[in-house]
């Protein structure tokens, strides 16, 4: 498979006052072009700093991140904004939706900073809210509040989806039905997701599985045959 994103030696130094953290300490690892990726780890391994790097909304410390080929670590500011705008959609564990758009205007937001937006009644369809596009954030339901976000990210068309804990504010048949979706989306359009979880039961589905501890990679594992998230259980 293609490799699609390389990280080489990366660290990240956090300064607080006289003090330093290091959140990242050498992290080495690649992921090849349309893999269903989780990254997993216990809470403060180091797995948000890898995905906000990833995202460009943070910057190494040192090393190298390259994605398709280009040497995202090298970006200024203005180069992180395009990064981000055209090529990173984003979900988040706690949606981030804008309260007083509906559902669809939700979506529609997130199309119009994009060079090829996805169709939005399709991407609204493929979520499975047809029903609910026209309902205000505070008319859904957690579940529904999430494919939201997911369709939000999904819209923009972007290369990399990246979700952070995207499932840890949902009850288990909710969670297990969102994590479908990302896995569906992958299978289906070919996109590069990478899921970062706590929950080590979910090691089972993802294509690569990418293990952080103590601000190191600890094992990365190529699963042959990914389980599907109907028969995972956590």
């Amino acid at each position: 498979m293609e490799q699609f994103i390389e990280f080489n030696k990366v660290k990240k130094i956090y300064k607080m006052g006289e003090v330093e953290i290091e959140a990242l300490a050498g992290v080495d690892f690649s992921i090849s072009k349309g893999e269903f990726v989780i990254i997993a780890g216990a809470s403060g391994a180091g797995k948000s700093t890898i995905l906000n790097i990833l995202g460009g909304m943070d910057t190494p410390t040192s090393g190298k991140i390259m994605v398709e080929g280009e040497d995202i670590s090298a970006y200024n500011e203005k180069e992180l904004i395009t990064y981000r705008r055209y090529d990173v959609g984003f979900v988040f564990q706690f949606y981030n939706l804008v309260q007083n758009l509906t559902a669809i205007e939700n979506v529609e937001l997130a199309s119009q900073v994009s060079k090829n937006p996805l169709d939005i009644e399709k991407v609204i369809a493929d979520v499975g809210l047809t029903d609910r596009k026209n309902n205000f954030p505070s008319q859904l339901s957690g579940g529904e509040q999430q494919r939201v976000a997911i369709a939000r990210a999904l819209a923009k068309n972007p290369k990399l989806l990246l979700c952070d804990e995207p499932t840890g504010a949902l009850d288990y048949e909710t969670g297990k039905s969102i994590l479908k979706l990302l896995q569906d989306t992958c299978r289906n359009t070919g996109m590069t997701v990478v899921i970062i979880t706590h929950n080590l039961a979910l090691t089972d589905v993802g294509d690569r599985v990418i293990r952080v501890k103590s601000g190191l990679i600890d094992s990365v594992t190529l699963n042959e045959t990914p389980m599907d998230v109907e028969k995972v259980g956590w």
